[in-house]
């Protein structure tokens, strides 16, 4: 009985279904981004340290990764990845934007 009332309160009122939207959401995004990068370029991902929705209902997403580990870790190299998605959440490009020492200060 309450299935039947949810599939009517799903219809409008020309008696088709509402449409789903066509993008995910920013943290459907950063998951991807962070996926789809760590396959390509087998570095482990620490983190994500900006998202924003793009022209074309796709995300840029800058993904920080561990390049470079070392002991102490605060000498260890990051970097920072531009991951373009498209609206599927699919890897469009990426390109490195910034490599860093961990300890390091930001400019």
């Amino acid at each position: 009985m309450a299935e039947q009332r949810s599939a009517r309160a799903e219809r409008s009122s020309t008696g088709t279904r509402k449409k789903a939207p066509s993008t995910k959401g920013p943290e459907h995004a950063a998951r991807a981004a962070c996926r789809s990068l760590e396959a390509l370029i087998s570095h482990p991902d620490e983190g994500v340290s900006s998202i924003r929705r793009s022209d074309d209902d796709g995300w840029y997403v800058v993904v920080d990764v561990l390049e470079v580990p070392r002991i102490p870790d605060t000498t260890s190299l990051l970097a920072s990845y531009e991951v373009r998605l498209d609206r599927a959440c699919e890897l469009v490009e990426y390109s490195r934007v910034r490599r860093y020492r961990r300890g390091a200060a930001d400019e």
